[in-house]
């Protein structure tokens, strides 16, 4: 049987290496689908483990080239009971609900603000956070989205299994659903796209008493003074609203913060954090978290380097220590899956591990970056490659991220540190500068920690390898960049582009002051 595409939706199967090729030229290169006879020798064409982002794009895709697909998804109750509907950790307890609280803690920001801009706004002093209301809005958003990707399944006819899948062999898959029941299917090509959970650390009280980002944004009761035990992403970004919505937040960093970042932009947002009011206890590890009997939490940690230990009291306790890839359930080995790496990780270059027909998208990639916008693009160009005789693979450099603490960071492409150690310091060259965003101005806010800088290759035309901005909007900032950024843009072209002003996003038109030559890269003025 041939393969139908809606020729509407053609721009999204051209070859982008060439993009003067037509609609014919690339329809061309669709065979046919297996012989009836083949195809039907198992239960459907894809089955992917895992309902997130990743998984669903794939399986979406399948179908749009024709494919008979079904989607196994399972959500195992966090320690503390919490669970979630279809869609994966970006849309439950991921990017979604962060970015809404993070959005909830910078309006409560603007309306202190606006008393600067004219506005008459009664008892300041009153104004505070309803956490139940906030927290009932998010899961309402949440939920809707549930419910959307249901029904969007069942209209293209993918076939929904919430049930916990695991390999009987590499076309079998057995799962295991809410009443114990067992399921069993068979898929000529099968995706893992199983993503991770919060990782707890080995020390008392971890598990029984503490809450993870799986927790936070459905938490029943108002948080209270927390402590945060971990200085990633996600450690900083529910440090950031947290404090910011009126709930004082502790930061135990065991190394650096934001490790595998651009590390002076590290600490410009850990700098304007403590300006805000957060605390951070510097090489510092966790050693016990106690439940007094005021419900309250006492807990324990030890600096690294001096041995001096330190305590406090607690209402809430966030681990935010890390991931871990939710593989050891799945009887890879039933399957003949042996490319795992010793974090539990897959490891598979173009997305196919060591059996043929078993693929693997998303977090659960060993060295990758663990990005909803990249699970969902190497699913679609996986999906193609299997159904639709593409040849297109993920290119996993140059992805742009966010990371969403109060004075946000965007960046593309290499940290300095990276570009120095992997070309050397005499053929790199960094542009820097600190600016003034118009928008604080009147409100007189600390613009201190307002940075930006291009990482280049130091011979003409001086071809960026990365650039970082830490200031508001970061994400809308970067995300133009990044396209940029991916054509190979360089110094020259960047310098001569005209900025709109007055933006944020105009400074990197105006960056010219290179570290090497030592000027001061504060801003003159505003329009000159």
């Amino acid at each position: 049987m041939d393969v139908c595409i809606n020729r509407s939706k053609c721009n999204r199967f051209r070859d982008q290496s060439d993009p003067m090729k037509t609609e014919s030229t690339v329809f061309a290169k669709i065979p046919a689908r297996s012989p009836p006879e083949e195809a039907g020798t198992y239960d459907y064409d894809l089955a992917v483990i895992g309902g997130g982002s990743g998984g669903l794009a794939c399986a979406k895709e399948a179908v749009n080239l024709g494919a008979k697909v079904t989607v196994l998804d399972y959500v195992t109750p966090s320690p503390q009971g919490t669970k979630w509907g279809l869609g994966g950790t970006c849309v439950n307890v991921g990017c979604i609900p962060k970015k809404l609280m993070h959005q909830a803690a910078l309006l409560g920001e603007s309306i202190h603000e606006a008393v600067a801009y004219g506005w008459e706004v009664p008892s300041l002093d009153a104004i505070k956070i309803n956490w139940p209301a906030l927290t009932e809005a998010v899961q309402n958003h949440i939920k809707s989205v549930n419910w959307v990707t249901r029904v969007d399944l069942r209209e293209k006819k993918i076939d929904y299994v919430n049930g916990l899948g695991e390999f009987k062999d590499a076309h079998t898959l057995i799962a295991t659903l809410k009443n114990g029941s067992k399921k069993e299917i068979t898929a000529k090509n099968i995706v893992i796209a199983v993503g991770g959970r919060p990782h707890y650390p080995d020390i008392p009280g971890a598990v029984e008493y503490c809450i993870s980002s799986d927790d936070i944004f459905s938490l029943g009761h108002p948080p209270g003074k927390t402590l945060v035990v971990g200085a990633g992403y996600i450690g900083l970004e529910c440090a950031g609203f947290l404090n910011s919505l009126g709930y004082p937040a502790t930061v135990l960093v065991r190394s650096v913060p934001l490790r595998g970042f651009d590390q002076q932009m590290a600490q410009a947002v850990t700098s304007e954090m403590e300006q805000k009011g957060v605390v951070f206890h510097n090489k510092c590890v966790p050693l016990s978290v106690e439940k007094l009997e005021t419900g309250q939490l006492k807990a324990r940690w030890q600096n690294t380097e001096t041995q001096e230990r330190g305590e406090d009291v607690f209402d809430t306790v966030l681990m935010a220590t890390g991931r871990y890839a939710l593989t050891k359930t799945l009887n890879l080995e039933a399957a003949g899956v042996t490319c795992v790496s010793n974090s539990g990780k897959i490891i598979a270059e173009t997305e196919q591990t060591n059996v043929s027909n078993i693929y693997a998208v998303g977090d659960v990639l060993e060295g990758k970056p663990e990005l909803t916008p990249v699970a969902i693009h190497a699913g679609r160009l996986l999906a193609r490659r299997m159904f639709a005789g593409a040849t297109q693979p993920m290119d996993y450099d140059n992805v742009a991220t966010t990371v969403f603490t109060p004075l946000e960071y965007g960046c593309v492409g290499l940290s300095e540190e990276t570009a120095l150690a992997r070309h050397g310091a005499d053929k790199v060259e960094v542009y820097h500068a600190f600016y003034k965003p118009t928008e604080f101005f009147i409100p007189q806010r600390n613009i201190r920690n307002c940075y930006l800088k291009a990482v280049a290759l130091r011979e003409a035309p001086q071809r960026i390898l990365g650039l970082h901005f830490v200031g508001p909007v970061a994400g809308e900032v970067i995300q133009g960049f990044a396209a940029a950024v991916k054509c190979g843009i360089t110094m020259e072209q960047l310098m001569n582009t005209v900025g709109i002003h007055p933006t944020v996003a105009e400074e990197f038109t105006r960056l010219n002051i290179t570290k090497r030559s030592g000027k001061d890269p504060n801003p003159a003025s505003c329009c000159s």
